[in-house]
């Protein structure tokens, strides 16, 4: 079982099965404010779904390939975060997260990727992390900026929303430069 406590209000826990009622339930009541940026909502629209996604998520997690978390803020799962994806042989990861509309404006996300950033480097000694997200999406795109990643460009119609494309930007960090900022 995978726990790491962020900090006194905050840690991330690995999802498990038990946990699906409540992810669902929050994605039911954030469900047209995540819809903006998240592509999967028309594929999340009952109990069944979320479940799927954590057995998916468990198996792998099993196979070393990924992890995604619960994120719970005073106790409570208030959204997920974690690496959609391990690359063991180039070391990195790839950030993913969401969270509740509710728990906007606590600092939750950005401690929860400052965490992941951390573990990633300094426990699974990767040597670069990646975080993707949609050009105009200025809330998720702040994270990255705040921790000092480093803006690497822009991936053109990288992403289908329901009805359009929308352009990613990605931004990098290398283990090197982690560190360097830890000093």
């Amino acid at each position: 079982m995978f726990l790491h406590k962020i900090d006194d209000e905050l840690s991330l826990k690995l999802l498990e099965l038990k946990d699906a009622e409540r992810i669902f339930e929050l994605t039911n009541q954030s469900r047209s404010y995540l819809r903006e940026w998240l592509p999967w909502l028309d594929f999340n629209t009952k109990l069944e779904d979320t479940q799927e996604f954590i057995s998916s998520s468990l198996k792998n997690f099993g196979n070393n390939t990924s992890l995604n978390t619960a994120i719970l803020y005073k106790g409570e799962i208030v959204g997920t975060a974690g690496f959609n994806s391990i690359n063991w042989s180039n070391k990195s990861a790839a950030i993913g997260y969401w969270l509740s509309e509710g728990y906007q404006g606590h600092g939750i996300m950005t401690r929860t990727a400052k965490a992941l950033t951390d573990y990633a480097i300094n426990d699974l000694k990767l040597n670069r992390v990646e975080i993707r997200a949609a050009s105009e999406n200025i809330k998720s795109r702040s994270i990255p900026e705040r921790l000092g990643y480093v803006n690497e460009g822009r991936i053109r119609e990288a992403e289908w929303l329901y009805d359009h494309f929308v352009d990613h930007i990605v931004y990098g960090m290398l283990a090197g430069d982690w560190k360097a900022m830890e000093k």
